[in-house]
């Protein structure tokens, strides 16, 4: 077991909120695989310092996939995780993503709407007519920031939280993400997909203080050949 807990990027921390750097590859909960999860490494981390007797509580209140990294917010308190849930199903959390796409978009900025199905056997997500069952209707907006060595840089803003939304709505214009091992045929075997959780915005659970996190882009390709720094 590789044990992350001494080299977490902790962005923010108070009584209710645990604001942190998901490193890319880790899972955020346990799963049938039994490989190391960010819960509970961030567990460990909370009952160290503050010498808590056994387990630690901290609430999920929404993902990312395990080969994406970027800024998650978890919940220190089942108040806050209750509240914090609460703005994500009223869309209240803005959810900002930076991604590499493949080629160029036909449209400089747009909002794409597709229904989604979920294969809960293969884990796999594809676009669906919206009178499918279990359709779920996934909405997102973009712009494409710099193209450079037909490569697209884009800011996504997510209106609603699909499994694998990004991934696949993008795959859907013919436009998929650099390194997406599951949906970009072209991707190769050992490349990182271009995705970065890049903004959380949303209302503090007890002072309703509105509060933005961001981290910079990694310092690794694709990212790395786009001039402007975000």
């Amino acid at each position: 077991m590789v044990d992350l807990k001494d080299n977490i990027n902790i962005i923010y921390e108070d009584n209710h909120l645990l604001v942190v750097e998901k490193p890319v590859n880790i899972l955020m909960q346990e799963d049938d695989t039994k490989d190391e999860d960010f819960l509970s490494i961030l567990k460990r981390y909370l009952v160290d310092k503050y010498n808590k007797p056994g387990d630690a509580y901290l609430g999920l209140v929404h993902r990312l996939d395990r080969p994406v990294g970027g800024v998650v917010v978890f919940a220190k308190t089942s108040k806050g995780a209750s509240r914090l849930s609460n703005q994500i199903r009223l869309n209240q959390v803005k959810k900002t993503y930076m991604a590499v796409v493949e080629g160029k978009l036909e449209q400089d900025r747009a909002t794409v709407k597709d229904y989604l199905y979920k294969d809960k056997n293969t884990n796999t997500v594809t676009i669906v007519d919206p009178l499918q069952d279990e359709a779920k209707l996934a909405i997102l907006k973009y712009e494409v920031l710099e193209y450079k060595q037909n490569l697209s840089l884009v800011k996504i803003e997510l209106v609603t939280g699909r499994s694998h939304q990004i991934r696949v709505q993008f795959a859907g214009l013919n436009n998929p993400l650099w390194g997406d091992q599951r949906y970009n045929t072209q991707a190769e075997k050992k490349q990182q997909i271009a995705l970065w959780a890049y903004q959380l915005e949303f209302l503090h659970p007890t002072t309703k203080a509105p509060l933005s996190f961001s981290l910079p882009l990694p310092k690794r390709f694709p990212f790395d050949i786009f001039k402007q720094k975000y």
